[in-house]
């Protein structure tokens, strides 16, 4: 008997070209000057003290959609021995070819049509013993776009704004995957902005764009206003709406 999903019951939420592209797009906008990377030096940093925290001794780890390129140096500057790739060259919802002593993901578990099913193959690629630290946006995040995007859609609204994890539901799939021990935490990012087009593009900056399958028709000139609009409502006495970032921080043990 085999505890893999039944891949015919998952349901095609997320369009995995698109989730390409955006990545690829993301990483093109990296190279520009001053690309935003807030949430990305988040993710960085508590999964180095993470490490450090739990003594990690150095071994073989597989690092997926390290954006910025920053995690990849700093593991190996503890000796850990790296493999980079990004969802353009490997396919985490697919059986990993070989094993490794950490598995460690930024940014992408959000966007996988089967979650439970991935982080099963990340169970079977850790070598015993090992541990997995993914990080990823959770179900608080971008409440000041999602209001936003509603203005602007007026009374036809649409999903622009893709199905996000919480906490909980992390933690039950953590555990349906067969880790034997795990941990789900999630801690919270402001970002403070005075103007609603550069919230979108620090998102394009990061890759955090919409990935759903079934995509929503393109804004228009007037309901991008309408979204601008919305925004624009939402200002705060200094002329600043406050966006909130979740992230969810789901670590397991083979």
């Amino acid at each position: 008997m085999t505890d893999r999903p039944n891949q015919r019951s998952v349901p095609r939420i997320f369009s995995h070209t698109r989730r390409q592209a955006r990545f690829l797009r993301a990483l093109g906008r990296q190279q520009s000057s001053d690309p935003a990377t807030f949430v990305f030096d988040d993710m960085v940093e508590d999964i180095v003290e993470r490490l450090d925290f739990t003594r990690a001794d150095p071994g073989s780890a597989l690092l997926m959609g390290d954006m910025t390129g920053q995690l990849a140096p700093a593991l190996r500057s503890r000796g850990f021995d790296v493999e980079s790739v990004g969802p353009h060259d490997f396919d985490e919802e697919q059986p990993y070819p070989r094993t490794y002593r950490y598995v460690l993901s930024l940014g992408l578990l959000d966007t996988l049509n089967d979650l439970p099913g991935a982080l099963m193959h990340v169970r079977h690629a850790l070598e015993p013993g090992g541990m997995m630290i993914a990080q990823c946006l959770g179900a608080g995040t971008l409440p000041a776009m999602r209001e936003a995007v509603q203005v602007a859609d007026g009374e036809r609204t649409h999903a622009r704004i893709h199905p996000q994890i919480d906490r909980p539901a992390a933690s039950g799939l953590m555990s349906r995957a067969g880790f034997t021990k795990q941990v789900v935490d999630s801690r919270t990012l402001r970002a403070r902005y005075g103007d609603f087009n550069r919230l979108v593009a620090d998102l394009r900056d990061q890759g955090l764009g919409g990935l759903l399958a079934d995509a929503p028709p393109a804004f228009t000139r007037s309901s991008w206003a309408r979204a601008q609009a919305g925004f624009e409502s939402l200002k705060e006495p200094d002329g600043k709406v406050s966006e909130t970032f979740e992230i969810l921080s789901l670590t397991g043990w083979s």
